[in-house]
């Protein structure tokens, strides 16, 4: 299942014309392509996937972990994994009932260090939500690259946290009456073309608190948009966070 983001890649130095005279800089080439995936700095040391699995598929099987979701983005730049741990359930509400998610991550472009992010599975409606903001985004950057261990002490603490967390975070979200307003600064936050079902969904679901609209927002993104495509991760990154501050302001 993950084996199609494990593809070789190497450093190749980057020259100027016919001149063999070091830029400062190096391609990071996609072997099994020959696709140059970007131009980094010879300062940046690369951290390939097999690393990453080898580093993190360890402790996430250990804990009970499934491998739900191995993406890659802009022809392999850019990949995440993510883990599932169905057999921790935390109960939020009265049959309401969330499991951890772990999203690790790699980059060969600089977008992003070698990272985990917290995130949660909603097992009534199958939503999936990504809460690094409040969790913590772990991650080792690839010019510094060196204490795996501490990275795995890291994943270890984000699973080792997850009753805390679910239930100090979310139950905030619960306890807060929604304020009006707020349900359209959400909305604006989607595509134009889901926004509709979006409405709909509010309408046949009434919001009344902020764990409602969290719940809106991600059935919106589980369930009636692409989640190969880059764009809507991005998104689910960005509603936690957003949520968030609007329980600070209502």
């Amino acid at each position: 299942m993950h084996n199609n983001t494990l593809f070789p890649v190497k450093e190749v130095p980057a020259i100027m014309g016919i001149s063999t005279n070091n830029t400062g800089h190096k391609f990071i080439v996609r072997e099994d392509t020959n696709e140059v995936l970007s131009c980094m700095s010879n300062k940046y040391q690369l951290v390939s996937n097999q690393e990453v699995w080898d580093m993190t598929s360890g402790v996430m099987k250990k804990n009970g972990g499934e491998l739900t979701e191995p993406l890659t983005y802009g022809n392999g730049a850019r990949t995440m994994w993510k883990w599932s741990f169905p057999e921790i359930k935390v109960e939020i509400a009265t049959n309401d009932i969330v499991s951890p998610e772990i999203i690790v991550t790699n980059s060969y472009d600089g977008s992003s260090e070698v990272g985990a992010i917290a995130g949660a599975f909603r097992l009534i409606c199958t939503n999936g939500m990504i809460i690094g903001h409040k969790i913590g985004q772990s991650g080792i950057r690839h010019n510094i690259w060196a204490d795996v261990e501490a990275f795995y002490s890291i994943v270890q603490e984000m699973i080792n946290r997850t009753e805390e967390v679910f239930t100090s975070d979310f139950k905030r979200l619960i306890d807060t009456p929604i304020n009006q307003t707020h349900i359209g600064d959400l909305i604006e936050m989607f595509p134009m073309q889901t926004m509709q079902a979006l409405t709909d969904y509010m309408v046949s679901h009434p919001v009344k608190n902020y764990w409602d609209l969290m719940n809106a927002a991600t059935w919106i993104t589980s369930h009636k948009m692409d989640r190969k495509k880059e764009a809507t991760r991005k998104l689910e990154k960005k509603i936690f966070p957003k949520i968030s501050s609007m329980v600070i302001n209502a």
